[in-house]
C-alpha cells in the first residue's frame, strides 16, 4: 500500500509509547477500546438518587445510567463523572446510547474536563417533561505533552 510506514511485528503487548503517529485503514479495521475477550462487559455505573448526582468510574471507555428522575422542556442538568483516567489535557467524548423512548430528545456534552474528573450535561431537546433513565457512552482520547 502506498502511504504505510512498516512499524515492525504487531504483538498483543506491542509498546508504542514513542511513536510519532498511529494510522488506521477505514476499510479494514477501527481504533478503539477492546473490552477484552468475548463476555467481558463495558464499565458501568448507575447514578443514585438524581440525574445531577456525580458518579466514580475508573476507565478509560464506559457506561453511565442516569437517575430516572423527570427533567423538564428544555432543560439541562450536569453530573461530575470522577475517574482516574481522566487527565487535564485530555479529550471526553459523550453519546446517547440508550435508555430514551424516542432518539433525538436527548443532547449530550461534556463541560469541563480536569485531573480525575468531568462535568457531562444532558439537555432535554423534546417539548414535554422527560423521565428516564438515560445512558450516557463516554470514551477519553489521552493527550501528553511531548
Amino acid at each position: 500500500m502506498s502511504n504505510s510506514i512498516a512499524i515492525g511485528v504487531a504483538y498483543a503487548d506491542q509498546d508504542i509509547a514513542n511513536a510519532t503517529k498511529l494510522q488506521a485503514n477505514i476499510l479494514t479495521g477501527a481504533i478503539g477500546y477492546n473490552t477484552g475477550s468475548t463476555g467481558v462487559s463495558i464499565p458501568s455505573v448507575t447514578q443514585g438518587t438524581s440525574k445531577s448526582t456525580g458518579v466514580t468510574l475508573n476507565a478509560a471507555a464506559g457506561k453511565v445510567t442516569m437517575n430516572g428522575a423527570a427533567l423538564a422542556a428544555a432543560a439541562s442538568v450536569s453530573f461530575t463523572l470522577t475517574n482516574n483516567q481522566i487527565g487535564t489535557n485530555d479529550l471526553v467524548f459523550v453519546t446517547i446510547s440508550g435508555g430514551i423512548a424516542t432518539a433525538g430528545t436527548y443532547s449530550s456534552r461534556v463541560l469541563d474536563v480536569s485531573a480525575g474528573a468531568c462535568t457531562i450535561q444532558i439537555t432535554n431537546l423534546s417539548g414535554g417533561s422527560l423521565s428516564e433513565a438515560v445512558v450516557v457512552n463516554f470514551a477519553t482520547l489521552q493527550l501528553t505533552a511531548a
